[in-house]
């Protein structure tokens, strides 16, 4: 638990969102922190975050939680670069896009990664399905996903950016799953110690700037009836 004059909260969770390009993990971030939905592709490049205040009830206690969520770069040159951040996470959000089956069987390797440079192999992740609205593009199955998270056993839910759909309820799900951890973090020695790293607001020099907050415009600008779809997000 967090304490001193200038903390105004209980928990700081470090969450980190991750997952191929274009599979919707900045749209559904911002659908989160600001409830609105940014029909322009743009691509995350290294590094960025958004930040939410949120109260979570367990055991008849009002835990005020600071919620910082980092949106990682999906393209393959990035990857080195962000594995940085991963051991400083507490939960872990695996997106994919359900009109993509690519993005899909990248889910094992996103979840290899996660295994390798995580606080822990058991750490929680949430694996989320983005894109449900977009029915009549969907190519990746229900006995898919089903099969999926039974074999790493994964809570599963599906989310829209566009719409908002299950948006607040994945990460309300991470959030639970996190906070049920760090209330036994006396049995769990890897999360006692990442408790204990995680007093404070991290300085966001935790690299070289050009990876925090940046981002790129695709080259190739979605049309009118990909934004209105929201094929890009």
């Amino acid at each position: 638990m967090m304490t001193g004059a200038n903390i105004d909260y209980d928990y700081l969770l470090k969450f980190l969102v991750l997952g191929d390009s274009g599979v919707g993990k900045t749209c559904l971030l911002y659908q989160y922190t600001d409830g609105r939905f940014h029909s322009q592709f743009i691509s995350t490049v290294g590094i960025d975050f958004r930040e939410k205040r949120l109260v979570y009830n367990s055991r008849g206690r009002r835990h005020r939680i600071h919620l910082q969520i980092w949106d990682t770069a999906g393209q393959e040159r990035f990857r080195s670069l962000t594995t940085a951040f991963y051991r400083d996470a507490m939960g872990f959000l695996l997106i994919f896009d359900l009109t993509s089956e690519k993005s899909f069987l990248e889910t094992a390797n996103w979840l290899s990664q996660l295994r390798t440079h995580a606080y822990s192999e058991d750490a929680d992740v949430v694996l989320c399905g983005n894109k449900c609205d977009l029915l009549e593009l969907r190519v990746v199955s229900r006995d898919q996903v089903a099969a999926l998270a039974q074999r790493y056993r994964l809570p599963y839910i599906e989310t829209s950016a566009c719409t908002g759909a299950n948006v607040q309820e994945a990460v309300e799900l991470l959030v639970g799953r996190v906070m049920e951890r760090i209330e036994n973090a006396a049995c769990n020695r890897e999360l006692s110690l990442l408790l204990t790293q995680s007093r404070c607001l991290p300085s966001i020099a935790y690299g070289p700037p050009e990876l925090l907050r940046l981002h790129e415009r695709s080259d190739q600008q979605p049309s009118a009836s990909q934004r209105r779809n929201c094929r890009n997000c």
